[in-house]
């Protein structure tokens, strides 16, 4: 093993550490975490958030995808303007929320 593979494992050794001081825990250690959650609280609970996050994803695609339905058809210039600013409106939302997550 090289001295840089050395340094490289022993700087991992120490963020991890530090990580642990925080109360982070390493997600790709293997056993039991070592304080139980609350329930609704661990790490398979879904947040709101994350709800919303797929509502607006839905939105998106059923918006974009009812846009495209009534181009085929033919429909009136007010039905394809109304699903695209519905369009556009869910994914300015969703692009400002990735944004502001970013923080």
């Amino acid at each position: 093993m090289t001295y840089q593979d050395q340094q490289k494992q022993q700087k991992h050794r120490e963020h991890l550490e530090h990580l642990e001081h925080r109360g982070h825990q390493d997600p790709y250690r293997l056993g039991t975490p070592q304080a139980a959650p609350a329930p609704g609280d661990g790490p398979g609970a879904v947040s709101r958030g994350d709800v919303l996050r797929t509502l607006l994803w839905a939105v998106v695609v059923l918006s974009a995808v009812a846009n495209m339905a009534l181009s085929f058809a033919g429909a009136a210039t007010p039905l394809h303007l109304a699903t695209g600013v519905v369009t556009v409106l869910a994914a300015g939302t969703l692009v400002v929320r990735a944004l502001r997550g970013r923080r």
